[in-house]
């Protein structure tokens, strides 16, 4: 699948995302990126920051957060474009649970883990 496909289908799950949870999303930026990194080479999506829940009176001025979506790592445990487009929602969401403060145990409970 190219890289345009792919950022296509993180771009329509990021559109599945209820407008009124994604209003409450700040500043954070969401990547494709072709490979995981090199410690853990078989991730999906990493999110990277501080989450809304653990944010004060002192956050400011700060980069945005970041969610990577990683192609590779998601197109080789993939057989079809449809279950990328279902591990790509998947791995979507989960990286918005943690810019939320949702961890991974409650995530594995919830059914995205």
């Amino acid at each position: 699948m190219s890289r345009e496909r792919f950022e296509d289908l993180v771009a329509a799950a990021m559109d599945d995302v209820p407008v009124e949870l994604m209003a409450l999303a700040s500043n954070v930026a969401v990547v494709v990126t072709d490979d995981a990194p090199p410690d853990d080479p078989e991730l999906l999506g990493l999110y990277e920051g501080v989450p809304l829940t653990e944010r004060d009176t002192g956050y400011g001025g700060v980069l945005p957060d970041r969610i990577s979506i990683y192609r590779r790592p998601t197109l080789a445990i993939c057989d079809t474009d449809d279950q990328v487009r279902e591990e790509v929602a998947i791995t979507v969401v989960h990286e918005i649970a943690h810019h939320f403060g949702i961890d991974d145990e409650r995530l594995h409970d919830l059914g995205y883990a």
